[in-house]
């Protein structure tokens, strides 16, 4: 049976193998390099692009690829013809120095398609992004629940992208989410935001073309390279409004279906940096106060990502500084910027790392010093050294839990005899959901619970004011419009304290098991995540589940 499709498919592939092979003969008479911008990974900048109109670049059959301060890359079916000749020396008489490739005309043809991402004024790309604010606030207005963004996407009908883009930026800031996720699926992509630390799916049928066109868009804010969909890239931008800007940091990576991408929404008004608005309990924010405001020490937060380290020691440096005192921190990246600290961020292209760049600001007379996270012995050593050399020092260190610093620390090559003296406190956190207080349901616990309830109120130390759980309220959560309908709305830190004391620092000296030290500290007061938790269940302000799903099995005994 003739196959029609089969054979014009044929055609066209031996038509571009011609096309290719002409090119190549051309570079070689020419004496410039051959070059398949199809299939070969180019960096087409728009910035480049930028140089040559869209109708001179056709009609002189070229296309800019890449350029510098003081080079480049063009190319061209043949840099002979007049009009190619033309432009390349009025880019020479401009300064630049013009590199050529040669290249098919199905390869400028596809080059040419990039012309449509291209800004129409002339100005340069920043890496700041004023968008429309009355349509931002249209949706910030409109959209109260996962469904109206869900349904905003599903009416969109403009052929502007950007407006899509717009929409889907200020629906995740409307609900208040931490990330926005693009990821492809066969014949589709996918949009979920994570709000409150779970993942929601908003839109599951975004044309391919929407998709890739959104991408792109992305890509085009963020100042990456357009039509590199191999490797990873890494970029920001910044949302201009009337009152703040706001961070985006932009996260692309290949995938089966095409590129997935990961946007950190970075919201300065959604930071919560004042000590007394974290969550601590009063007996807990006694010794949090006392030990930060010591002149020297080590205070190291512990957690897995995304468990509000950053936050919580963001808070320590607003509650301590003055302007008596010097502030610098080594961050990978900047987060937020503080007023009054001098922020520096990792480099790995300059050799500016955790270890080297601690080294730097040391020799700058800080008083307070952070270290966004100690990875290696290098950098354990010198945060030890400078604990002990009348520096306060705050840093964050992957471990489950508060006792497994100190083995961790042995493991990177920490000697005891400094260890014990340097190391003031280690702390543990993990975020849980707020319940609504518009719509959480109250729970009557059994007599059983109630029993139970009571038992492990009367267990935990006695630092901790019992009298304030004689009082049981524990809920449920429901659902509302004030909380997206997810019963939830806001996290809160759940923490756990090691204060390491002299009974703690002489047994660092005897290499102890974390059986060890936790019995240690236990005898001397701790209280764990998950009990921690659980008073917050007890005050109404979060339920069991989360607190199950942040700590494991949960144990009233």
């Amino acid at each position: 049976m003739f196959n029609s499709k089969l054979l014009q498919e044929q055609l066209q592939k031996a038509r571009r193998f011609a096309e290719e092979n002409d090119a190549k003969r051309r570079a070689v008479q020419i004496g410039a390099p051959y070059l398949d911008i199809i299939t070969t990974r180019v960096p087409t900048e728009l910035k480049a692009m930028k140089q040559v109109q869209e109708n001179e670049a056709r009609k002189a059959l070229l296309v800019p690829l890449h350029t510098t301060k003081s080079k480049i890359v063009i190319a061209a079916f043949d840099p002979r013809l007049p009009e190619t000749h033309t432009i390349i020396e009025r880019l020479k008489s401009e300064g630049l120095q013009v590199e050529i490739r040669i290249v098919s005309k199905p390869s400028l043809e596809h080059g040419w398609g990039y012309y449509k991402y291209v800004p129409e004024d002339t100005k340069e790309i920043s890496g700041k992004v004023d968008v429309n604010e009355e349509n931002l606030g249209i949706i910030l207005g409109a959209v109260k629940t996962l469904g109206d963004l869900e349904e905003h996407l599903k009416n969109f009908s403009s052929p502007f992208v950007s407006q899509m883009l717009e929409i889907i930026l200020a629906g995740a800031m409307a609900l208040k989410a931490s990330d926005i996720h693009l990821e492809p699926i066969d014949e589709a992509g996918v949009l979920r935001l994570r709000i409150d630390g779970i993942l929601h799916t908003v839109f599951d049928k975004f044309s391919p073309h929407i998709y890739k066109s959104v991408i792109t868009r992305i890509k085009l804010l963020s100042n990456l390279k357009l039509n590199i969909v191999n490797e990873p890239q890494d970029g920001r931008f910044t949302i201009g409004l009337k009152n703040r800007d706001i961070e985006v940091r932009t996260s692309i990576i290949p995938s089966e279906y095409g590129e997935t991408v990961v946007m950190r929404i970075l919201d300065p008004s959604a930071l919560k940096v004042n000590l007394e608005d974290l969550g601590w309990r009063k007996d807990d924010l006694a010794i949090i106060k006392e030990v930060i405001n010591q002149p020297n020490g080590l205070i190291l937060n512990t957690g897995p990502t995304g468990s509000g380290k950053t936050t919580t020691l963001y808070a320590f440096l607003k509650s301590v500084r003055s302007s008596e005192i010097k502030i610098i921190t080594v961050e990978d990246p900047i987060e937020y910027h503080l007023e009054g600290v001098s922020q520096t961020q990792v480099n790995s292209n300059a050799n500016y790392t955790f270890a080297s760049g601690l080294r730097s600001i040391l020799r700058q007379d800080p008083d307070v010093i952070l270290i966004g996270e100690i990875r290696d012995q290098e950098t354990a050593e010198i945060a030890l050294e400078s604990s002990l050399t009348g520096h306060l020092v705050f840093s964050t260190l992957h471990t489950n839990d508060a006792i497994g610093a100190i083995p961790r620390f042995l493991d990177l090559g920490a000697k005891p005899n400094i260890l014990g003296p340097a190391l003031t406190l280690v702390i543990a956190q993990r975020l849980v959901r707020v319940l609504c207080k518009e719509c959480r349901e109250k729970i009557e616990p059994t007599k059983e619970l109630t029993s139970t309830i009571s038992q492990f109120i009367n267990k935990l130390p006695n630092r901790i004011d019992k009298s304030a759980y004689t009082n049981i309220e524990m809920y449920s959560a429901k659902g509302c419009p004030s909380c997206a309908g997810l019963g939830y709305h806001g996290r809160v830190s759940i923490f756990e304290l090691f204060l390491v004391n002299n009974d703690i620092k002489e047994l660092i000296y005897k290499n102890p098991t974390e059986m060890q030290l936790f019995t240690s500290a236990r005898s001397q007061g701790m209280v764990t995540m998950q009990e921690d938790g659980l008073l917050k269940v007890l005050q109404g302000i979060t339920t069991t589940d989360e607190v199950e799903r942040a700590t494991g099995t949960i144990k009233w005994e």
